[in-house]
């Protein structure tokens, strides 16, 4: 029956008693059923749950805020329609994300007749509400926090940016963030760090998965025929967090959905998080629109390493291991492994292992015999310059100071050293070695390596010192 104007008190009235309230909405939902059809209908419409009224205002409830917008943007002017047209005096229907204990009815599923039900059909049920810790949260590695990750010149931005993000996501001009450098640097530590944040507060629901792991999903939901479901899932976080975006590269299809994906986040105050190998606009095989969007937030840049930074990482490591490990050996690892963190902290654990197993204390003996397949890969030929720049570096003296004709000690022994370096990890001969040291004779070469095997075999210090020096050049 539609309700007259003539009769708004009392279809007032009955409208707060749910008195062909229920009524109206199968009819609203046949119409609407008829107008687009019953694939459409079943996909989108008959999730929407009849809520409660106020005053005159009524409202639908949807279990995701992807649907909600969905429905308000594809359908909402045709609900408002139709509702009118049963009940006029209605001022205003509103779309809202239903929350536990709202009081709604279910809509009629296509299949439904349009004629009134018993009233068993009709028992009011609640709509599911997105579970905030669906498989989509990729376990976060309790071990990847902000108190963990090591801070240095290199990542202090990305590391500034990441924080900033846990504490307020969505705020202007960092979504999405967009963090990019090259491998083991610390990209997933903090995307772990920003969604375990996240996590703690209880009212944020946070996705995080590789763009490897994001494609797969995508692939298997397109072969159960269940992609809806995945757009509902993906779309109704509030943080979606997207790991090794370069893998989409070639992968149009995927990338088109991710692409979607992303606006309809940042379209409704999502916060989208991604991390890559390259900026955004040295992601070439990215689609251009994907590129600006991506660009369009904060972009940071984590950078390669120092050697203080890889000296504090390892010195974190080092004490929690209950391990012994001396700053020789740190430094040496510190200068050995220069590309990868995730491989530096490994041959750190490998020796923490090893000397756990067998009671032994790590050495730089030790340390060689461990990690002899590591070393090896980083093998190559050593030169004269990188010698004279590694032992200048060493006793902070200046790289002229190993040609000019200064006597001072402090200048002449680390000169002495690295013409025994030479010798030894080169194939150069001694006058060759001697014009490279501001064009000495190849006596003075000889001499300076006598001098040095003389004052190895006297001071065990000085000893060590040459050796690390030695160690760290065959890297």
């Amino acid at each position: 029956m539609t309700i007259g104007v003539d009769d708004d008190e009392s279809a007032f009235s009955g409208l707060h008693n749910g008195e062909g309230l229920e009524e109206s909405w199968l009819r609203i939902c046949a119409r609407l059923k008829d107008e687009v059809g019953e694939v459409e209908y079943r996909t989108w419409l008959t999730k929407i749950a009849l809520g409660p009224v106020d005053d005159d205002e009524i409202t639908l409830l949807l279990p995701t805020r992807f649907l909600r917008d969905w429905v308000r943007s594809q359908y909402g002017d045709r609900l408002s329609d139709l509702w009118h047209q049963e009940v006029p005096f209605l001022r205003r229907v509103e779309l809202q994300v239903a929350r536990a204990g709202d009081p709604v009815a279910p809509t009629p599923p296509a299949s439904r007749p349009s004629a009134p039900v018993q009233a068993e059909e009709s028992a009011p049920t609640r709509p599911a509400v997105p579970d905030r810790n669906s498989d989509l949260v990729t376990a976060l590695d309790s071990r990847f926090t902000f108190d963990t990750f090591v801070v240095g010149k290199p990542n202090e931005f990305a590391y500034a940016c990441a924080r900033r993000v846990a504490e307020k996501p969505s705020s202007a001009g960092f979504n999405p963030l967009f963090l990019y450098g090259g491998v083991g640097l610390g990209k997933t530590h903090l995307m772990h760090a920003i969604g375990s944040e996240l996590l703690k507060t209880g009212q944020v629901s946070v996705a995080y998965m590789s763009a490897e792991k994001f494609m797969y999903r995508f692939i298997a939901a397109i072969r159960s025929q269940s992609t809806i479901e995945f757009k509902e899932q993906l779309r109704s976080v509030d943080v979606l967090m997207i790991d090794d975006l370069q893998f989409l590269i070639g992968k149009d299809n995927t990338q088109e959905e991710f692409f979607h994906t992303f606006n309809a986040l940042v379209d409704a105050g999502r916060q989208i998080v991604v991390s890559a190998d390259k900026s955004p606009s040295d992601l070439s095989g990215l689609e251009d629109r994907l590129r600006t969007r991506l660009g369009c937030g904060m972009v940071a840049d984590i950078h390669a390493t120092t050697f203080e930074l890889r000296i504090s990482i390892l010195e974190s490591k080092a004490a929690t291991s209950g391990v012994v490990v001396p700053a020789k050996v740190l430094e040496f690892l510190a200068h050995k492994i220069t590309s990868n963190v995730r491989e530096l902290e490994g041959a750190l654990n490998r020796l923490i292992a090893h000397a756990n197993l067998f009671g032994r204390p790590v050495t730089l003996e030790a340390t060689q015999d461990v990690l002899h397949d590591i070393l090896k890969a980083h093998d190559r030929r050593v030169t004269i310059e990188e010698i004279q720049k590694k032992v200048a570096e060493h006793w902070n003296i200046r790289l002229t100071d190993m040609s000019s004709a200064r006597r001072a000690r402090n200048v002449a022994r680390p000169r002495q050293v690295a013409m025994y370096l030479a010798k030894q990890l080169t194939s150069r001969s001694l006058p060759e070695i001697g014009r490279k040291f501001g064009n000495r004779d190849h006596t003075t070469v000889m001499h300076a390596v006598s001098r040095v095997s003389e004052l190895m075999e006297r001071d065990a210090a000085f000893a060590e010192d040459v050796e690390l020096l030695r160690r760290m050049l065959e890297s």
